[in-house]
């Protein structure tokens, strides 16, 4: 809560501009800020197009985030919020004519025209009386990332609507993946308990699209990001550090490389997304011989385990058909890597982290290094875990599985 920020209101008497930052301050203290859009630039030398300020939190603190938005670039800057707002005040006007403040009950517009006359207009946002309170499932869905920074349009995501950021129609389901993603990676960092600067190694990166967001994600946290994604195609490397150059970002780098033959450094989040069969071992292997403190593996493509499976007879009916086979082999391989991590001291979960209607890729395997007493039990654990492993072998007739392998060698 910003409560600090509170000031005794403005007469009704006062100049327009300084009544709108009074009613910014209500809305940061009240809990009810949404975002301010600082627009209409003044001066034609200048390459800035417009503001964006956003109330977030850095280390536990309040702080506001400015997004500046260049004609060819974007660049982040946080503040402390009695600086943020100073800047604010000193913007209004002599750098943008226009200010569109958005609060949870209202809209507010400023406008300073160009012989310098102030106009507020508020706008009551407030539902009719009669209007029954929105069902749990209604709520607005939470959307991590700014559809506003320019790498979306760079990657295909977004195109202009009426000089607006809007996402491209075919785009929407990638674009709630990518979210959905960065979703789950911001609770497991809290969890994790990580603290900046946070290295980051995306497997298989493809075009970019969650390794951008991963990095936009750690920076506007304040977490200092040092990410990199790692692609076998040449083509896809090329792409995604011409999208580095252009938007001249920081912290973010795309080599060309396999993981299978990875040199391995300290991480502190993994991340292999759609890696084919044992990739994905040879993935998770790297993390946690890098020390990673948070593993995210979306494995596909099963193919190791279905030949070596003997079907126990009492199975037999069921695995006759083929799609059933599969299905277990799937199971069995993402069931096994999984207590295989939790026997390394990794508080470890597989959940379906996406909606089959956007992808059938949608298993994820997310594994959190425990800490303090947590820690102690999973070591503890570690000779049942195993044993564990040993029975799922054993019952189903498996002479390998390559992430066990893996740390047998290691």
């Amino acid at each position: 809560m910003f409560t600090r920020l509170v000031t005794p209101p403005p007469a009704a008497s006062a100049p327009a501009h300084e009544r709108f930052l009074h009613l910014v301050r209500l809305a940061l203290a009240g809990g009810q800020f949404g975002k301010l859009l600082l627009s209409g630039p003044v001066g034609d030398d200048d390459d800035v197009e417009r503001l964006t300020v956003r109330a977030i939190e850095l280390r536990g603190e309040p702080a506001l985030s400015f997004l500046w938005r260049h004609r060819t670039r974007d660049v982040t800057k946080n503040h402390a919020p009695d600086a943020g707002l100073a800047e604010i005040a000193a913007l209004l006007g002599t750098r943008f004519r226009n200010a569109h403040l958005h609060t949870a009950t209202e809209e507010v517009q400023f406008a300073v025209s160009r012989k310098g006359r102030e106009t507020l207009r508020v706008t009551r946002l407030d539902a009719p009386e009669s209007a029954p309170p929105p069902a749990a499932h209604d709520k607005a869905k939470h959307r991590p990332l700014d559809m506003t920074h320019p790498v979306w349009s760079a990657l295909g995501l977004t195109h202009l609507v009426k000089s607006e950021p809007a996402l491209v129609p075919a785009m929407a389901r990638k674009w709630k993946q990518i979210n959905r993603f960065v979703e789950i990676l911001a609770a497991a960092v809290h969890e994790a308990g990580l603290q900046a600067p946070v290295r980051v190694a995306d497997f298989g990166s493809g075009k970019g699209y969650l390794t951008f967001a991963v990095h936009d994600w750690l920076q506007s946290q304040g977490l200092q990001p040092r990410v990199t994604g790692i692609e076998l195609r040449d083509d896809m490397v090329g792409l995604c550090n011409a999208i580095i150059a252009n938007e001249s970002l920081v912290g973010i780098r795309f080599d060309q490389g396999d993981v299978r033959s990875q040199a391995v450094q300290p991480l502190d989040v993994m991340i292999a997304l759609h890696a084919c069969d044992i990739a994905t071992d040879h993935a998770l292997h790297v993390g946690l011989q890098s020390g990673a403190r948070i593993i995210m593996s979306s494995p596909c493509c099963h193919k190791e385990l279905r030949p070596q499976m003997t079907l126990p007879p009492v199975l037999r009916p069921m695995l006759q058909h083929g799609i059933h086979l599969g299905q277990e082999a799937e199971m069995v391989t993402d069931s096994l890597r999984a207590l295989l991590l939790e026997s390394q001291g990794y508080r470890t979960q597989v959940f379906e982290f996406i909606a089959l209607e956007h992808t059938s890729k949608n298993k994820m395997i997310l594994a959190v290094k425990a800490q303090g007493p947590a820690a102690e039990a999973l070591a503890a654990r570690r000779p049942e875990l195993l044993a564990q492993v040993a029975e799922i072998k054993r019952f189903y007739g498996l002479r390998e599985q390559r992430l066990e392998q893996l740390l047998a060698a290691a």
